[in-house]
This record gives structure tokens, sequence and C-alpha cells, in this order.
């Protein structure tokens, strides 16, 4: 009981210094039942350019920012429920290593993780924390997610037209349903897609013809749009603006240390399993 009593109030205090790490930019985050599993620094795949982004871990949710002081500030604060989230591991790429993907009815991106062990370790305490929830609610895994964003770096002209070249005044836009880089006139359609929006999204032309016979279809007649880009890439899912709308891959963070330091630490872990470099950690 007394061990118990120790562990609930440990956990509390964990909890209640990764609030206070985000301050006033951060939403509440001490639940009852709440329990705080692990956390660390990954890579996320942003719509510029890789990015450094604190991750926690809880029972219920995973929660990310950015880092403004190292282990002491975080803005920007985004809050998962993991009964929404999908895991798909990624293939090594080049200098793409040790990634996954997290993906949601609202947005999808990648993150990598610095070794290989780390990676195993995030995915399966991330698995177990989702099944764990899905278990005790009898609910179902989501089985649409958001497109995962096309990089704008990976394509210099537009992927519908394949003849506008991407400039300065012609600029990249993003069709929420497939993820494509697509110019202005190649994405001039809206529409609702529900799992991202309570507005119609800008969508590419294509999408917007198979999202539109998708919606005179009769029921029984199966569904063939797919939800996906071919290969797996960064996202900036977010809001119906252009490539701009998601302000955790804005250009203009107020970072004020180097936050594409390199991952000393792993994934540290609070229920005593030990992390990727073999240091035993706290139990909770």
């Amino acid at each position: 009981m007394v061990d118990r009593l120790v562990n609930s109030e440990a956990n509390s205090r964990r909890i209640a210094m990764v609030e206070n790490c985000f301050g006033s930019s951060g939403q509440p985050l001490a639940e009852q039942g709440r329990v705080l599993v692990g956390e660390g620094v990954l890579t996320k795949m942003c719509r510029k350019k890789p990015k450094s982004r604190q991750f926690f871990l809880f029972n219920d949710i995973l929660v990310y920012g950015n880092i403004v002081i190292n282990k002491k500030k975080y803005n920007k604060q985004h809050v998962i429920p993991l009964e929404e989230v999908k895991l798909e591991s990624l293939k090594d790429e080049g200098y793409n290593r040790n990634g996954w993907l997290i993906r949601t009815a609202s947005k999808s991106f990648a993150v990598y993780a610095a070794t290989a062990t780390e990676k195993e370790e995030w995915m399966a305490h991330i698995e177990k924390c989702i099944e764990d929830l899905l278990r005790k609610s009898g609910k179902q895994p989501p089985s649409e997610h958001a497109a995962v964003w096309v990089p704008d770096n990976e394509a210099s002209i537009c992927m519908h037209c394949k003849k506008t070249q991407f400039t300065v005044l012609n600029r990249r836009h993003h069709c929420r349903k497939c993820g494509s880089v697509v110019c202005g006139p190649c994405s001039s359609k809206k529409f609702l897609l529900r799992g991202q929006s309570d507005k119609p999204l800008r969508v590419c032309l294509q999408c917007f013809d198979e999202l539109s016979k998708e919606r005179v279809r009769p029921p029984n007649q199966p569904q063939t749009l797919t939800n996906s880009p071919s290969k797996p890439v960064p996202d900036t899912a977010g809001s119906g603006g252009d490539s701009s709308a998601d302000d955790d891959d804005s250009e203009d963070d107020d970072e004020r240390v180097n936050t594409e330091e390199k991952h000393d630490e792993g994934f540290t872990s609070y229920n005593g399993v030990k992390n990727g470099f073999g240091k035993k950690v706290t139990t909770v």
C-alpha cells in the first residue's frame, strides 16, 4: 500500500513537471488514472525539414512539443489520444533510419529514433498502451487516417499536372486527401473531409473527382479511393489553408537551442523497463 502511494505521488510529480515545462501555452495533463509511461526526443519529419521534438507517452495520450530550452521548456503542445493512433513501421532509406508513422484521422506524420533499439521500445510501449485502451473501452481501432504529406523538397513540379514548376510565385500546396504536392490550379477544389476538419479542405482535382464519385456511389458498392501516397513521407496536416497551415511546422519557431542535437538518452521509461542505453530508470 505504501509503495503504491509512493508510486502514485511520483507519477503526479512527473506529470506536474511536464505541465510546468509547457507553461501557460499547454493544456492541463493531470487526470485520474493517467500515468506517464516514458519520454524522449524524436526527430519529427516536418514540411520544410526534420526537427527534434520532445515526446511524452502517457497511458492514454501522446504529447509532443517544440524544444525551447532542453529539458526545461517546451511550447506548441500537441495532444494525441492513443485510441485514435495507428503505428506503421518504415523501412530504412538512406539517412532516414529507425522511423515509423504515427497515423490518426486528423493528422499523420513520420518520426525517427536515434537507434533501432529506441525505435523498438517506443513502438512497443505505444502499441501496448493502445491495446490496453481498446480492450478496456471495447472500441474498435479507427479505419481511416489522414494522408502523410509529401515534403516540399521532394516535388519541384506539380505532382498532378506534371507541368507547373514551383517558384516564389507558383507556391506549393498539399492535397489533404492524398498528401501530394500540387499547384494552385490543380488544387482549386475543396471537399469536406470530416475526419480532419468541419470545413471543406483543399484537395487535388483527381481526389475531388474520386471523392465526388464516392459520395454518390450506392452503399453496397465498395470504395476504391486510397488514403495515402505510395511512399511514406513527412506531413504537416492541419487547417484548410495552404502549405503553411500547421504551426508545428512553421519556420519561425522560437527555439532558443539547437534542436538538431544527438539523442543521448534514448527512450526514458517509467515502468522499470531498461532504455536503449541499458540504464535502469525509476519504476512507477
